[in-house]
């Protein structure tokens, strides 16, 4: 058996791991008051990593994930693809990232990276300086995922409390829960054990990375896309403001099971006769929204099982592609 350890480009965008506090009992305001590591500075923070991995640092923007803007993706996408590139023998990525906007960046990712090599995104719910912080345990875990011959093949993963999850259908569910990190219909790919072993026990079915039509490489700019939420009595001047602001798509998170609130019927119709893009999903937090008659006249498209934020991510990258609504639905069904 080999020795040799795998070699892992460390990529970092910023977020919570990236943080010391004022001292080990600052976990809530270090954002206001600690201060920010560099990539570097956080190997030095947690050399354990250096055991399970070659490991060759490479910063990106750094940014809290309140922060993150489109144009981050396309900048985090170019890189992975330069990444992937120019250094010889890379086995896999992982990428630092803040919890608030991961799961929006790894589903772009995976809808965009051109690689066959692993990418793992990581995050902390607590920062690296805090009493009983998971940044050391999350990194190194993700740096045994993104070198393992298992992961290979699984798209973008999210990882965090040693527990794999597929970048499309992962969301974070509490504010401060270690555990938040979910995937409500589907569950986990697996584990990232103590004893070093990944296990896998499901792999995601719906294409990514290089099996999808969205490359960055030829993208300056993605288009506006905006969410606007149901709740009893919403009316459409969320809707109108969109519309009057440019957004190309707007997706419309629906009361369950995928209904917008009645006075909200007259701005979504405003929108259709202009041209823009609509898309139901839903606040409920899991399941589909079916595709009614209603909205299939009406060209509404149903965004399948994702959640708002994520219909948000592929609506933008579709309207790169096509602006026919039935172009577009198949890319929610597919992707």
């Amino acid at each position: 058996m080999s020795n040799l350890k795998p070699k892992i480009a460390f990529l970092g965008t910023g977020g919570t791991i990236s943080y010391t506090g004022r001292n080990s009992l600052d976990v809530w305001e270090y954002m206001d008051f600690g201060t920010r590591l560099n990539i570097s500075d956080i190997l030095n923070r947690f050399p354990e990593v250096e055991e399970a991995a070659d490991v060759v640092p490479i910063n990106v923007r750094q940014v809290s994930s309140s922060g993150i803007v489109p144009d981050d993706w396309l900048a985090l996408s170019k890189t992975i693809q330069e990444v992937d590139q120019s250094h010889d023998n890379i086995d896999g990525i992982v990428i630092t990232h803040g919890t608030a906007t991961l799961e929006e960046t790894a589903y772009f990712i995976n809808l965009t990276a051109k690689t066959k090599i692993p990418i793992v995104m990581i995050g902390a719910q607590r920062p690296s300086s805090g009493f009983a912080t998971d940044a050391g345990s999350n990194l190194l875990s993700a740096i045994r995922a993104a070198g393992s011959k298992e992961t290979a093949g699984l798209g973008v993963m999210v990882l965090l409390n040693e527990e794999i999850q597929a970048a499309r259908e992962v969301t974070k569910t509490s504010t401060l829960r270690l555990e938040t990190f979910q995937t409500p219909d589907l569950g986990m790919l697996g584990y990232a054990d103590p004893d070093g072993k990944i296990a896998i026990y499901r792999r995601p079915n719906r294409p990514h990375t290089l099996d999808t039509v969205f490359d960055t490489s030829s993208i300056s700019e993605l288009p506006r896309v905006d969410i606007v939420p149901s709740y009893a009595g919403a009316d459409g001047i969320a809707i109108e403001a969109f519309i009057s602001a440019g957004a190309k798509a707007i997706v419309i998170s629906t009361l369950a099971p995928g209904l917008p609130a009645s006075p909200q019927m007259e701005a979504i119709n405003k929108a259709l006769d202009k041209n823009i893009i609509v898309v139901y999903s839903t606040r409920a937090g899991s399941g589909r929204v079916l595709r009614r008659q209603s909205m299939i006249d009406a060209g509404i498209i149903a965004a399948d099982n994702l959640n708002p934020q994520k219909a948000r991510v592929l609506a933008m990258l579709a309207l790169t592609k096509s602006t026919d609504t039935e172009v577009i639905q198949n890319f929610f069904d597919l992707y």
